[in-house]
C-alpha cells in the first residue's frame, strides 16, 4: 500500500524538473550566486505578481517579518497585535525586534485573528497589527485596514501560507503596508531551500530593507545600523522564477482538491470541514484543515491521526500548543483559558493531504480512511 503524504514535491518536480534543472545550471555556470540579475529579475516578477511596486528577497519568511518590523521603526517599548494560533516565527520576530507581541483570539471557523477583539487590545504603545492569512485563507483586509487606519497603525501581513490568495481583487501582501512571504519548500510557492521576500510600495522602505539585509550597509564596508545577513540566493531565485509561472495553475488545482474534499467528507459525523471562503476572498489552500470534534484534550484527534497513518495517510497538526502557552512566552503573562477558541482549536485541527497533484482516487482513499478512523 502506497503512502499518501501531506505534500508530494517529487510529483511537482517531475512536471517541471527540466525547467528547474536548466535554470539552476544556468546560475551555476554564471558564477553569480549571491545577488545579481537573477535575484533582481525574480524580485521584479514577484512584485508584479503580488501587485506592489517592489519586492525585496531575503533568506526566509522569518527574516521577512523581522525586516518589515525594522523598516517600520518598530522596536523596544512598542506593541504589535497578532494571533496566538500561528507558527512561532510570527511572534518571535516581534520579540527579536525588541517589541512585545500582544495576542488576540481567533475565529472558530476561519482560524484567523478575530477582528472584533482587536480594538480592545490597542494601547498607546501599539504600533502595528500583524495578521496571519492562516492555511492560505485571507483575513478580511477591508475590515482590518479600517481598524488600522482609524488608530494610525501599520499593518504587516504574514503571507507565509497565502501566496496567490486574494481579498477584494488584491493579492495578499499588497493590501497592508508590508507583506511577508516564505518560500520554504512546503509553501504554495516554495523553493528548494529557504527563502523569503517582503512586498511593499514605499521606495524608502525598500532601500532600508536592502540595507538591513546587507549587515546594515548601503555601501560595502560602511554600516549605518546593526543589520543582518539575509539574502535570497541566486539558485533559489531562479527556481522561484520558474515556479511563479505555475502558481495560478497550482492554486486552481488546490481549489479543485478542496472542492472534492468538501463533497467526499460532507456527511462524516464528528468533524468540521473548512468554511468556504466567501467573496470577496480567495483562498490559496496551503492546507486543508478539518477539526475532529469532541476532542477536548486532543486525544480523539490524535487517535484518528494514528489510524490514518496505519492506513498509509500522513496528516499534520498545526499548531498543537498555542503561542501563549509556549514556555518562551510565559513572561507575557497569559494563562490557560485566556484564548478559549485557540485552545479548543489546537486540540482538534488536523490537516490532511493537500497538493495539486493528488489524484481523485487518493482523495477517495483519504475519505474512506477518515470514515473508518471515526
Amino acid at each position: 500500500m502506497s503512502t499518501i503524504p501531506p505534500l508530494d514535491l517529487k510529483r511537482q518536480y517531475q512536471m517541471i524538473g527540466a525547467e528547474i534543472d536548466a535554470a539552476v545550471l544556468s546560475v551555476l555556470a554564471s558564477g553569480a550566486y549571491i545577488g545579481g540579475p537573477g535575484v533582481q529579475a525574480f524580485e521584479q516578477e514577484f512584485a508584479k505578481y503580488v501587485g506592489t511596486a517592489d519586492a525585496v528577497g531575503c533568506n526566509s519568511g522569518t527574516d521577512a517579518l523581522y525586516l518589515a518590523l525594522k523598516i517600520l521603526g518598530i522596536g523596544a517599548g512598542d506593541e504589535v497585535i497578532t494571533t496566538p494560533f500561528t507558527f512561532i516565527a510570527t511572534a518571535e520576530m516581534i520579540s527579536a525586534a525588541g517589541a512585545k507581541p500582544v495576542l488576540v483570539d481567533i475565529y472558530p471557523d476561519t482560524y484567523n485573528i478575530d477582528l472584533n477583539k482587536i480594538v480592545a487590545a490597542i494601547t498607546p504603545q501599539t504600533k502595528a497589527i500583524m495578521p496571519v492569512h492562516l492555511f492560505g485563507r485571507p483575513v478580511d483586509m477591508t475590515a482590518l485596514m479600517s481598524i488600522a487606519n482609524a488608530h494610525n497603525l501599520k499593518v504587516i501581513e504574514d503571507c507565509a501560507q497565502s501566496a496567490s490568495a486574494e481579498w477584494a481583487g488584491q493579492k495578499t501582501g499588497s493590501i497592508g503596508h508590508v507583506g511577508c512571504f516564505s518560500f520554504f519548500p512546503t509553501k504554495n510557492l516554495g523553493g528548494c531551500g529557504d527563502g523569503g521576500a517582503i512586498t511593499l510600495n514605499d521606495p524608502a522602505w525598500s532601500a532600508d530593507a536592502r540595507m538591513y539585509r546587507e549587515h546594515g550597509s548601503r555601501m560595502r564596508y560602511y554600516h549605518e545600523v546593526v543589520g543582518i545577513n539575509s539574502r535570497l540566493d541566486a539558485v533559489q531565485a531562479a527556481i522561484l522564477s520558474i515556479k511563479l509561472r505555475y502558481l495560478d495553475k497550482w492554486t486552481t488545482g488546490r481549489q479543485e482538491v478542496a472542492d472534492r474534499y468538501q463533497q467526499l467528507l460532507a456527511n462524516i459525523p464528528h468533524i468540521m470541514l473548512p468554511k468556504p471562503t466567501p467573496a470577496p476572498g480567495k483562498s490559496a489552500w496551503n492546507q486543508y484543515t478539518i477539526r475532529i470534534l469532541d476532542s477536548a484534550d486532543g486525544s480523539r484527534r490524535d487517535a484518528v491521526r494514528a489510524k490514518l497513518q496505519e492506513a498509509g495517510i500522513i496528516s499534520m497538526i498545526y499548531y498543537p500548543l498555542p503561542l501563549h502557552l509556549q514556555e518562551v512566552y510565559q513572561d507575557l503573562g497569559y494563562k490557560q483559558g485566556d484564548f478559549p477558541v485557540t485552545e479548543e482549536v489546537s486540540h482538534q485541527v488536523l490537516s490532511i493531504p493537500m497538493f495539486p497533484e493528488i489524484t481523485a482516487e487518493e482523495q477517495e482513499r483519504v475519505a474512506y480512511a477518515l470514515k473508518a478512523a471515526l
